[in-house]
């Protein structure tokens, strides 16, 4: 904060073609400043205002262009409870319902240790309950709150901190501390740990553009904090050889009507790598299935099931746009010639939903991912050996996904368009399939070293 004496304020200037005509300049040591009014007689107020602070001797501070007083008064005034909920508000219209469960998750494991006092303090799962099922649902804000939910949110907005406290190092450690830790107390994962953190780096990036802290800098920054460390490659021990994977999906088409239903949706997740959500919403408009030869996939969207209490419509599931690509955007998979013709039958045996879904449950609602992994898990018994599965191996339906690209770069497919078929940047595809693409290199390296030796034999 650059604070200076030097102020100068200008007469107000009135612009007759701006909805808010009346505009008040001032200049703060060498910045420049204004804001406009509606009326004329808020900007005649406003201007008394910064005339009374430079009368009274008050420092100015040169970024903002406000009294320091008034900025002291602006940042102690501010709860962290009441600025998390604002930031709340401002992520709310824009964020898909899985981003709205998340901030408030996050908010509702870091605002519980930034109070000012403990006395008296509700109990961790009445805590819990009141800021993630209300406190940070805008869809719950015109609902009555039971009794002791009303209570416990009444306690939180009269101990919680200022916002301006977080511009102590140590207070936000509070915060990250807090955020490492499961309700159990046990040490969270560290995809969760670092997804929490992101939220607490972004509301307190809020808190900085409001002005709340004296400093115009993220104050997380300057805390030193080791996220704990994480696997995000793929383990080879999870993924299934193109044998295994034709006898789980067998076993899924032996399971009945279900199962016969559930193969070509579980062949999706491998021959064309794609995510769940992705198959699930899959349509037959997105799909070219020739009649001979290789066919295409063109995903444009993702189901996701978020629950009712975060959706807009109050479904509990949400379209969504592909994963890290803009809305609108496709992704095209070549799909080979024998699931081309799983698919097709698919489509002749059991025709589509109403909307042109490819794979629905019985009521033609979208798929659950209870009932498709029962499925899994039993193909998965009938299948592998009692010790494969107790193990790793296709433990998810998402292994196929996984088992899918892994096998397009053991073939020697480009990595390029491995990613592209999947999805991934090639930044994503080389740190997810680290393993993976190590065992293809060592593979490569010996046909060059065979081939080397073949040049170097004597004549």
């Amino acid at each position: 904060m650059a604070l200076t004496y030097d102020v100068r304020l200008y007469s107000i200037e009135v612009r007759k073609d701006r909805p808010k005509p009346y505009r008040l300049r001032w200049l703060v040591g060498v910045r420049k400043h204004s804001k406009s009014y509606t009326l004329k007689v808020q900007a005649e107020g406003r201007r008394s205002e910064l005339m009374s602070a430079v009368r009274r001797g008050d420092q100015f501070d040169e970024e903002t262009g406000l009294p320091v007083s008034e900025l002291r008064a602006k940042q102690g005034s501010i709860t962290w409870y009441e600025h998390s909920r604002a930031y709340v508000d401002r992520k709310w219209a824009l964020a898909p319902a899985k981003s709205r469960k998340n901030y408030a998750d996050a908010l509702a494991t870091i605002t519980p240790a930034l109070v000012k006092s403990k006395a008296g303090m509700p109990d961790t799962a009445l805590m819990r309950r009141a800021l993630y099922g209300w406190a940070y649902n805008r869809n719950r804000r015109d609902e009555t709150p039971p009794d002791d939910v009303a209570r416990a949110l009444a306690w939180i907005s009269k101990h919680s901190m200022p916002v301006s406290a977080l511009e102590d190092p140590s207070t936000v450690r509070l915060a990250l501390d807090a955020l490492s830790l499961r309700l159990d107390g046990k040490e969270a994962s560290p995809r969760t740990a670092k997804r929490k953190r992101a939220c607490l780096s972004d509301a307190l990036g809020l808190a900085v553009e409001e002005q709340y802290f004296t400093m115009q800098v993220n104050p997380i920054s300057a805390v030193k904090w080791t996220a704990p460390k994480s696997v995000e490659t793929v383990d080879p021990e999870s993924v299934a050889n193109p044998r295994q994977v034709r006898a789980l999906l067998v076993a899924v088409r032996e399971q009945g009507p279900r199962g016969r239903h559930l193969e070509a949706f579980f062949g999706c997740l491998y021959y064309a790598a794609m995510r769940p959500a992705e198959a699930a919403a899959l349509r037959v408009s997105h799909c070219h299935l020739p009649e001979a030869g290789w066919g295409m996939l063109t995903l444009r969207q993702g189901v996701v099931r978020a629950g009712r209490n975060w959706t807009n419509d109050g479904t509990a599931h949400e379209m969504r746009h592909l994963k890290a690509r803009a809305k609108k955007d496709s992704r095209a998979v070549p799909i080979p010639p024998h699931f081309v013709r799983l698919l097709r039958q698919h489509i002749a045996t059991h025709g589509t939903a109403t909307d042109g879904r490819l794979f629905r449950t019985n009521r033609d609602g979208l798929l659950q991912e209870t009932g498709y992994g029962e499925v899994w898990a039993k193909a998965r018994k009938d299948v592998l050996s009692e010790t494969e599965t107790a193990s790793l191996l296709a433990r998810r339906p998402y292994d196929l996904r996984h088992a899918g690209v892994s096998f397009w770069l053991s073939s020697g497919v480009d990595a390029m368009e491995c990613a592209s078929r999947a999805g991934h940047s090639i930044a994503v595809l080389h740190k997810v399939y680290a393993k993976v693409l190590d065992q293809t290199r060592e593979r490569a390296n010996g046909q060059i070293d065979a081939a080397l030796r073949e040049w170097n034999e004597p004549e």
